[in-house]
């Protein structure tokens, strides 16, 4: 199963864009012999039309029969562990793809976290969304660690 990270704005090189190509290489090395990867990193940009246009340019960066997963801090929290079956269970439906969404400085469109499959939160703070794209790719990471059975995720 193919994932994709579609997030509004442009990563700078850095150290944030360090770590994700870092978890996205462990992910898609991790992640291939369990049927998951690879890992694509979509950015969308929108000039002008605030969150609506946004969200239209996500949609877009989506596959049309994909889980579409929002990243928003009034989501679901999950374990490590219960992240590894969610994904694990898609894969197991046939599902060829997930998305994961983040929005901009102002969040994702209401619509649009309305149509996701399911909401996701990485606590009840707010979060920069540069930062909550390192976060989750090492979640990718740690997910496919979890399912292969590695000891990089301690219970």
């Amino acid at each position: 199963m193919k994932i994709r990270i579609a997030a509004v704005g442009r990563l700078r090189p850095g150290a944030e864009a360090d770590l994700i190509a870092d978890y996205q290489t462990r992910f898609n090395r991790t992640g291939r012999a369990l049927g998951l990867g690879p890992l694509d990193i979509r950015e969308v940009e929108a000039k002008k039309g605030g969150m609506a246009a946004e969200a239209e340019l996500l949609a877009k960066a989506a596959s049309g029969a994909a889980p579409l997963i929002a990243l928003d801090e009034r989501g679901q929290t999950m374990t490590s562990p219960e992240f590894a079956c969610k994904l694990a269970g898609w894969r197991d439906d046939g599902r060829a793809e997930a998305c994961f969404l983040i929005g901009g400085a102002d969040g994702l469109a209401p619509d649009l976290r309305a149509r996701a499959d399911l909401s996701l939160s990485f606590g009840k703070m707010v979060w920069p969304h540069m930062l909550v794209r390192v976060m989750l790719a090492e979640q990718l990471y740690r997910a496919a660690a979890i399912l292969a059975g590695t000891p990089y995720h301690r219970d």
